[in-house]
Protein backbone atom coordinates (compact mmCIF):
# COMPACT_ATOMS: atom_id res chain seq x y z
CA UNK A 1 0.00 0.00 0.00
CA UNK A 2 1.40 3.57 -1.19
CA UNK A 3 2.04 6.39 0.73
CA UNK A 4 -0.84 8.19 -0.64
CA UNK A 5 -3.49 5.33 0.66
CA UNK A 6 -2.44 6.64 4.01
CA UNK A 7 -2.79 10.31 3.33
CA UNK A 8 -6.19 11.27 4.62
CA UNK A 9 -5.20 9.98 7.85
CA UNK A 10 -1.09 10.41 7.62
CA UNK A 11 -1.00 14.26 6.60
CA UNK A 12 2.31 15.10 7.96
CA UNK A 13 3.87 11.56 6.98
CA UNK A 14 4.53 9.58 10.16
CA UNK A 15 4.47 6.67 7.58
CA UNK A 16 7.61 8.04 5.92
CA UNK A 17 9.47 8.81 9.11
CA UNK A 18 8.79 4.79 10.46
CA UNK A 19 9.65 3.65 7.33
CA UNK A 20 13.11 5.41 6.73
CA UNK A 21 14.60 4.00 10.46
CA UNK A 22 17.66 2.71 8.77
CA UNK A 23 18.48 5.50 7.05
CA UNK A 24 18.49 7.72 10.19
CA UNK A 25 20.28 4.56 11.98
CA UNK A 26 23.14 5.02 9.58
CA UNK A 27 23.21 9.24 9.52
CA UNK A 28 22.95 9.06 13.47
CA UNK A 29 26.23 6.66 13.54
CA UNK A 30 27.74 9.14 11.30
CA UNK A 31 27.09 12.35 12.85
CA UNK A 32 28.36 10.70 16.49
CA UNK A 33 31.71 9.54 14.52
CA UNK A 34 33.99 12.38 14.69
CA UNK A 35 32.11 14.56 18.42
CA UNK A 36 35.18 15.00 20.57
CA UNK A 37 34.52 12.43 23.82
CA UNK A 38 36.39 12.45 27.41
CA UNK A 39 39.98 11.03 26.64
CA UNK A 40 39.54 8.73 29.97
CA UNK A 41 36.58 6.72 30.61
CA UNK A 42 33.84 8.79 32.88
CA UNK A 43 32.99 7.37 36.50
CA UNK A 44 29.39 7.36 34.89
CA UNK A 45 27.21 7.84 32.09
CA UNK A 46 23.75 9.49 32.64
CA UNK A 47 21.70 10.39 29.84
CA UNK A 48 19.21 13.18 30.68
CA UNK A 49 15.93 13.46 28.73
CA UNK A 50 12.21 13.25 28.33
CA UNK A 51 10.37 10.80 26.38
CA UNK A 52 11.17 10.25 23.13
CA UNK A 53 14.17 11.79 23.62
CA UNK A 54 15.24 9.37 26.56
CA UNK A 55 14.29 6.71 24.98
CA UNK A 56 17.07 6.11 23.33
CA UNK A 57 19.42 6.66 26.72
CA UNK A 58 17.01 3.48 27.46
CA UNK A 59 17.66 1.54 24.94
CA UNK A 60 21.29 1.98 25.03
CA UNK A 61 21.50 1.08 28.95
CA UNK A 62 19.51 -2.28 27.94
CA UNK A 63 22.35 -2.99 25.44
CA UNK A 64 25.48 -2.21 27.14
CA UNK A 65 24.12 -3.85 30.37
CA UNK A 66 26.31 -6.91 30.05
CA UNK A 67 29.49 -4.53 29.51
CA UNK A 68 29.85 -1.46 30.46
CA UNK A 69 32.13 -1.13 33.37
CA UNK A 70 30.56 1.83 34.76
CA UNK A 71 26.99 2.78 35.18
CA UNK A 72 24.42 4.38 32.80
CA UNK A 73 21.83 6.17 34.09
CA UNK A 74 18.71 7.74 32.54
CA UNK A 75 17.59 10.40 34.23
CA UNK A 76 14.30 12.19 33.75
CA UNK A 77 13.18 15.15 35.39
CA UNK A 78 14.43 18.68 36.68
CA UNK A 79 16.98 17.47 38.62
CA UNK A 80 20.28 15.60 38.82
CA UNK A 81 21.64 12.62 41.30
CA UNK A 82 23.59 14.09 44.35
CA UNK A 83 26.54 11.32 42.71
CA UNK A 84 26.94 13.30 39.69
CA UNK A 85 30.33 15.40 39.29
CA UNK A 86 33.39 16.49 37.58
CA UNK A 87 33.80 12.80 37.03
CA UNK A 88 30.74 11.91 35.17
CA UNK A 89 29.92 12.31 31.88
CA UNK A 90 26.31 13.40 30.92
CA UNK A 91 24.81 13.33 27.65
CA UNK A 92 21.90 15.69 27.46
CA UNK A 93 18.93 14.42 24.47
CA UNK A 94 16.38 16.93 23.63
CA UNK A 95 15.17 16.72 20.32
CA UNK A 96 13.87 20.01 20.08
CA UNK A 97 17.00 21.52 22.17
CA UNK A 98 14.09 23.35 24.40
CA UNK A 99 12.96 20.48 26.96
CA UNK A 100 12.45 22.06 30.55
CA UNK A 101 13.31 19.28 32.31
CA UNK A 102 16.55 18.74 30.16
CA UNK A 103 17.56 22.31 30.01
CA UNK A 104 17.18 22.10 34.31
CA UNK A 105 19.34 19.32 34.54
CA UNK A 106 22.22 20.64 31.87
CA UNK A 107 21.97 23.66 34.04
CA UNK A 108 23.27 21.34 37.02
CA UNK A 109 25.64 19.71 35.16
CA UNK A 110 27.77 22.67 33.94
CA UNK A 111 27.53 24.11 37.30
CA UNK A 112 28.84 20.62 38.84
CA UNK A 113 31.44 20.87 35.84
CA UNK A 114 30.31 17.50 34.64
CA UNK A 115 31.67 16.61 31.14
CA UNK A 116 28.96 17.07 28.35
CA UNK A 117 27.89 15.31 25.11
CA UNK A 118 24.69 16.89 23.87
CA UNK A 119 22.51 15.70 21.11
CA UNK A 120 20.04 17.71 19.70
CA UNK A 121 18.63 19.41 16.17
CA UNK A 122 18.77 23.29 17.51
CA UNK A 123 17.23 25.21 20.49
CA UNK A 124 18.53 26.74 23.89
CA UNK A 125 20.53 23.43 24.08
CA UNK A 126 22.77 24.13 20.67
CA UNK A 127 22.93 27.80 22.26
CA UNK A 128 24.30 26.89 25.62
CA UNK A 129 26.89 24.42 23.99
CA UNK A 130 28.40 27.18 21.53
CA UNK A 131 28.39 29.25 24.79
CA UNK A 132 29.72 26.91 27.41
CA UNK A 133 32.37 24.62 24.72
CA UNK A 134 30.70 21.35 24.75
CA UNK A 135 30.02 19.49 21.82
CA UNK A 136 26.94 18.74 20.08
CA UNK A 137 26.09 15.62 17.96
CA UNK A 138 23.83 17.48 15.60
CA UNK A 139 20.38 15.79 14.26
CA UNK A 140 17.81 17.13 11.65
CA UNK A 141 14.38 19.00 12.84
CA UNK A 142 11.32 19.03 11.42
CA UNK A 143 10.02 15.40 13.30
CA UNK A 144 8.51 14.54 16.06
CA UNK A 145 11.44 13.58 18.83
CA UNK A 146 9.85 9.72 19.05
CA UNK A 147 10.08 9.75 14.87
CA UNK A 148 13.79 10.97 15.10
CA UNK A 149 15.14 7.85 17.48
CA UNK A 150 17.16 6.38 15.02
CA UNK A 151 19.20 9.26 14.90
CA UNK A 152 19.44 9.32 18.43
CA UNK A 153 19.87 5.71 19.27
CA UNK A 154 22.64 5.52 16.93
CA UNK A 155 24.84 8.86 18.17
CA UNK A 156 24.49 6.90 21.72
CA UNK A 157 25.32 3.50 20.57
CA UNK A 158 28.74 5.03 18.51
CA UNK A 159 29.73 7.09 21.36
CA UNK A 160 29.40 4.14 23.66
CA UNK A 161 31.69 2.31 21.58
CA UNK A 162 34.34 5.02 21.66
CA UNK A 163 34.11 5.60 25.27
CA UNK A 164 34.76 1.36 25.45
CA UNK A 165 31.21 0.95 27.47
CA UNK A 166 30.63 -1.71 24.35
CA UNK A 167 33.02 -3.84 22.55
CA UNK A 168 32.80 -3.31 18.75
CA UNK A 169 29.42 -3.43 17.07
CA UNK A 170 31.29 -3.61 13.52
CA UNK A 171 29.48 -6.48 12.40
CA UNK A 172 26.45 -6.15 14.58
CA UNK A 173 25.58 -2.56 12.40
CA UNK A 174 26.18 -4.34 9.18
CA UNK A 175 23.45 -6.77 10.17
CA UNK A 176 21.08 -4.40 11.86
CA UNK A 177 21.15 -2.49 9.06
CA UNK A 178 20.64 -5.52 6.80
CA UNK A 179 17.77 -6.69 9.05
CA UNK A 180 15.85 -3.13 9.29
CA UNK A 181 16.14 -2.58 5.32
CA UNK A 182 14.17 -5.84 4.85
CA UNK A 183 11.78 -5.10 7.68
CA UNK A 184 10.90 -1.78 6.14
CA UNK A 185 10.47 -3.18 2.56
CA UNK A 186 8.05 -6.37 4.58
CA UNK A 187 6.46 -3.86 6.63
CA UNK A 188 5.77 -0.75 4.35
CA UNK A 189 2.81 -3.01 2.31
CA UNK A 190 -0.22 -4.25 4.44
CA UNK A 191 0.36 -7.28 2.22
CA UNK A 192 3.58 -8.63 3.79
CA UNK A 193 3.63 -6.87 6.99
CA UNK A 194 3.72 -8.60 10.32
CA UNK A 195 3.04 -5.27 12.02
CA UNK A 196 -0.16 -4.97 9.94
CA UNK A 197 -1.74 -8.52 10.83
CA UNK A 198 -0.84 -7.60 14.96
CA UNK A 199 -2.55 -4.61 14.90
CA UNK A 200 -5.60 -6.55 13.37
CA UNK A 201 -5.21 -8.90 16.21
CA UNK A 202 -4.99 -6.61 18.56
CA UNK A 203 -7.96 -4.60 17.23
CA UNK A 204 -10.19 -3.19 19.69
CA UNK A 205 -8.60 -4.98 22.92
CA UNK A 206 -6.27 -2.57 25.26
CA UNK A 207 -2.74 -3.89 24.93
CA UNK A 208 -0.51 -5.22 27.83
CA UNK A 209 2.92 -5.82 27.22
CA UNK A 210 5.02 -8.26 29.08
CA UNK A 211 8.35 -8.88 28.39
CA UNK A 212 11.41 -10.43 30.23
CA UNK A 213 13.32 -8.22 32.72
CA UNK A 214 16.61 -8.10 30.04
CA UNK A 215 17.31 -6.58 26.63
CA UNK A 216 13.59 -6.20 25.46
CA UNK A 217 12.33 -4.40 28.61
CA UNK A 218 12.88 -0.81 27.63
CA UNK A 219 11.16 -1.90 23.79
CA UNK A 220 8.64 -2.74 26.13
CA UNK A 221 8.44 0.53 27.17
CA UNK A 222 8.40 2.06 23.79
CA UNK A 223 5.96 -0.26 22.42
CA UNK A 224 3.77 1.18 25.02
CA UNK A 225 4.50 4.85 24.41
CA UNK A 226 4.12 4.77 20.81
CA UNK A 227 0.75 3.17 20.95
CA UNK A 228 -0.26 6.04 23.12
CA UNK A 229 1.06 8.59 21.22
CA UNK A 230 0.52 7.20 17.83
CA UNK A 231 -2.77 5.33 18.01
CA UNK A 232 -3.86 7.86 20.57
CA UNK A 233 -4.86 5.11 23.50
CA UNK A 234 -4.30 3.42 26.46
CA UNK A 235 -1.34 1.11 26.52
CA UNK A 236 -0.14 -0.91 29.61
CA UNK A 237 3.06 -3.09 30.70
CA UNK A 238 4.91 -5.16 33.05
CA UNK A 239 8.26 -7.51 33.17
CA UNK A 240 8.99 -10.64 33.86
CA UNK A 241 10.13 -12.11 36.80
CA UNK A 242 8.37 -9.15 38.57
CA UNK A 243 5.05 -9.75 37.47
CA UNK A 244 4.81 -13.30 38.69
CA UNK A 245 5.59 -11.57 42.59
CA UNK A 246 2.26 -9.31 42.17
CA UNK A 247 0.27 -8.33 39.21
CA UNK A 248 -0.10 -11.64 38.30
CA UNK A 249 -2.89 -11.93 41.06
CA UNK A 250 -5.14 -9.39 39.43
CA UNK A 251 -5.93 -11.97 36.94
CA UNK A 252 -7.05 -14.54 39.39
CA UNK A 253 -10.76 -13.96 39.59
CA UNK A 254 -12.19 -13.46 36.49
CA UNK A 255 -13.20 -10.25 35.78
CA UNK A 256 -14.96 -8.19 32.33
CA UNK A 257 -11.94 -5.97 31.59
CA UNK A 258 -9.89 -9.05 31.61
CA UNK A 259 -11.99 -9.75 28.40
CA UNK A 260 -10.92 -5.99 26.89
CA UNK A 261 -6.87 -6.84 26.89
CA UNK A 262 -4.77 -8.06 24.54
CA UNK A 263 -1.21 -9.49 26.58
CA UNK A 264 1.56 -9.36 24.21
CA UNK A 265 4.56 -10.94 25.24
CA UNK A 266 7.45 -9.96 23.50
CA UNK A 267 10.13 -12.88 23.64
CA UNK A 268 14.05 -12.79 23.04
CA UNK A 269 16.38 -15.32 22.42
CA UNK A 270 18.98 -14.19 24.96
CA UNK A 271 16.17 -14.26 28.01
CA UNK A 272 17.37 -15.66 30.54
CA UNK A 273 16.25 -18.96 30.91
CA UNK A 274 14.49 -19.29 34.06
CA UNK A 275 12.31 -15.94 32.29
CA UNK A 276 11.97 -18.23 29.00
CA UNK A 277 10.10 -20.89 31.59
CA UNK A 278 8.06 -18.40 33.05
CA UNK A 279 6.99 -17.00 30.15
CA UNK A 280 5.74 -20.34 28.72
CA UNK A 281 4.11 -21.06 32.50
CA UNK A 282 2.11 -17.38 32.35
CA UNK A 283 1.21 -18.08 29.03
CA UNK A 284 -0.60 -21.28 30.08
CA UNK A 285 -1.62 -19.38 33.45
CA UNK A 286 -3.26 -15.95 31.57
CA UNK A 287 -4.23 -17.00 27.84
CA UNK A 288 -7.77 -18.26 28.44
CA UNK A 289 -8.58 -15.42 30.72
CA UNK A 290 -7.31 -12.30 28.44
CA UNK A 291 -8.87 -11.61 25.31
CA UNK A 292 -6.14 -12.26 23.15
CA UNK A 293 -2.74 -13.54 23.54
CA UNK A 294 0.18 -12.94 20.93
CA UNK A 295 3.84 -13.79 20.88
CA UNK A 296 6.34 -11.58 19.59
CA UNK A 297 9.93 -12.79 18.87
CA UNK A 298 12.81 -10.41 18.15
CA UNK A 299 15.12 -10.78 14.68
CA UNK A 300 18.37 -11.23 14.51
CA UNK A 301 21.47 -12.33 16.15
CA UNK A 302 23.48 -9.42 17.20
CA UNK A 303 21.76 -7.77 20.56
CA UNK A 304 21.63 -5.12 18.76
CA UNK A 305 19.93 -6.50 15.77
CA UNK A 306 17.16 -7.94 18.39
CA UNK A 307 16.99 -4.70 20.14
CA UNK A 308 16.45 -2.82 16.86
CA UNK A 309 14.36 -4.87 15.11
CA UNK A 310 11.64 -5.03 18.11
CA UNK A 311 11.41 -1.40 18.23
CA UNK A 312 10.82 -0.97 14.42
CA UNK A 313 8.10 -3.71 14.41
CA UNK A 314 6.66 -1.62 17.57
CA UNK A 315 6.80 1.48 15.91
CA UNK A 316 4.69 -0.15 12.81
CA UNK A 317 2.36 -1.56 14.91
CA UNK A 318 1.21 1.92 16.43
CA UNK A 319 1.22 3.44 13.25
CA UNK A 320 -1.48 0.59 12.07
CA UNK A 321 -3.45 0.51 15.08
CA UNK A 322 -4.24 4.75 14.31
CA UNK A 323 -4.84 4.16 11.05
CA UNK A 324 -7.27 1.13 12.14
CA UNK A 325 -8.92 3.77 14.26
CA UNK A 326 -8.42 6.67 11.57
CA UNK A 327 -6.56 8.66 13.57
CA UNK A 328 -3.74 11.20 12.73
CA UNK A 329 -0.98 9.74 14.29
CA UNK A 330 1.89 12.61 14.34
CA UNK A 331 -0.01 15.41 16.64
CA UNK A 332 -0.61 15.19 20.56
CA UNK A 333 -2.76 17.22 21.69
CA UNK A 334 -3.38 16.88 24.81
CA UNK A 335 0.65 17.14 25.44
CA UNK A 336 0.83 20.24 23.48
CA UNK A 337 -2.08 21.66 25.42
CA UNK A 338 -0.27 20.43 28.80
CA UNK A 339 3.04 22.46 27.67
CA UNK A 340 1.21 25.52 26.69
CA UNK A 341 -1.08 25.61 29.74
CA UNK A 342 2.26 25.47 32.35
CA UNK A 343 3.82 27.90 30.23
CA UNK A 344 0.58 30.25 30.90
CA UNK A 345 0.89 29.36 34.99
Amino acid sequence: MPDSDFSSHDPENMYGAIRTFAQQFALGREAARDVPVPEHQPSQVVIAGMGGSAMGGDLLRSLAAPTAAVPILVNRGYTLPAHVDNQALVLVSSYSGNTEETLSALHEALAREAQIIALSSGGTVTALAAEHGFPVVEMPGGMQPRAALGYSLAALVTLAERLELLPSQTEAWVEANRTLEGMSTREADPNTSLAYALARRIGDYTPLVYSGNGLLETVNVRWRGQIQENAKRLAFGNVLPELNHNEIMGWEEQAAIHEALAIIMLRDVGDHPAVQRRARVTKDLLMDRAGAWIDVESEGEARLTRLLSTVHLGDWVSFYLAMQDAIDPTPVRLISKLKATLADA
